[in-house]
């Protein structure tokens, strides 16, 4: 059995794939059909493409939208509620009032709208109850990971790995080790199996806070172990906006954090 590894441009970076334990052929087809899953996804939830799921949302204020599209919200909506609003998929508004992403077309949004107005109906249906903006961009890369990750397994594979830029799940007997970059190039090693990890950097203004609609201030990067991608990946927002969150836990998490005053430092589940 053959290690085979294959790349391709997507979600914004690069994802790699690697699968052992299958042979060339059927490795190769089932990570083909993983990168088609992850195509799937970007059209669905992108924010800007005309025949996505998110853009009939913002021109209609109601509409079904793929079953995909509806687990990401709904699980967007729980973290949110989780945490306050520190986690909110609607800050969209405030990301392209500073430039940070180009508006999309369909209505305005309603800078008074946030996490609370998006509605889930039966048979896959969402309503806004305001004019919303809704960016899955902080949650659909991990979801997306995770998608593929179980096309892989499904073909059988007995190790594998799904890199997105850093937002990676590894499934597999084997113990893994995952290299995290922080701030001004420290590196930590993390050992996971059967685990996802995900990380964001936050910088001056790159990062909006969901409930308080501001700037994220300092530079500190933050790493989630979680056991889904997607959950990680929001997570990790959660995180940098407070530190002392108690949603680790909740969501059988742990996190390592780095700042350049402080250096690395570990979040365990009860933090």
């Amino acid at each position: 059995m053959d290690i085979v590894r294959r790349a391709r441009p997507w979600l914004g970076t690069f994802v790699e794939m690697r699968v052992e334990g299958l042979r060339q052929t059927d490795a190769l087809r089932a990570i083909e059909a993983a990168f088609d899953e992850i195509a799937t996804i970007h059209r669905l939830m992108s924010f800007h493409e005309a025949g996505s799921d998110l853009s009939r949302l913002h021109r209609d204020g109601e509409s079904h939208v793929d079953a995909r599209t509806y687990e990401v919200i709904a699980t967007a909506l729980r973290i949110a509620d989780a945490s306050n609003g520190a986690f909110d998929p609607t800050v969209a508004v405030e990301q392209v009032r500073r430039g940070s992403l180009p508006p999309p077309g369909g209505r305005a949004a309603d800078a008074c709208g946030d996490w609370r107005d998006i509605e889930l109906l039966d048979d896959c249906r969402v309503r806004l109850r305001r004019a919303l903006w809704i960016d899955l961009g902080g949650i659909a890369k991990g979801f997306a990971v995770d998608r593929a990750s179980e096309i892989l397994l499904a073909a059988g594979a007995r190790q594998m790995c799904v890199n997105a830029g850093g937002d990676l799940r590894v499934c597999g007997d084997r113990i893994e080790p995952v290299v995290v970059r922080g701030s001004r190039g420290v590196v930590v090693a993390l050992e996971v199996s059967n685990a996802a990890v995900a990380t964001s950097t936050v910088s001056p203004g790159s990062h909006i806070h969901g409930a308080t609609r501001e700037p994220m201030r300092g530079t500190r990067t933050v790493s989630v172990v979680a056991p889904s991608c997607m959950i990680a990946d929001a997570l990790t927002k959660v995180v940098l906006a407070d530190p002392s969150t108690p949603l680790l836990a909740q969501f059988s998490a742990q996190a390592c954090v780095h700042d350049p005053a402080s250096g690395w430092r570990t979040l365990d589940r009860a933090a």
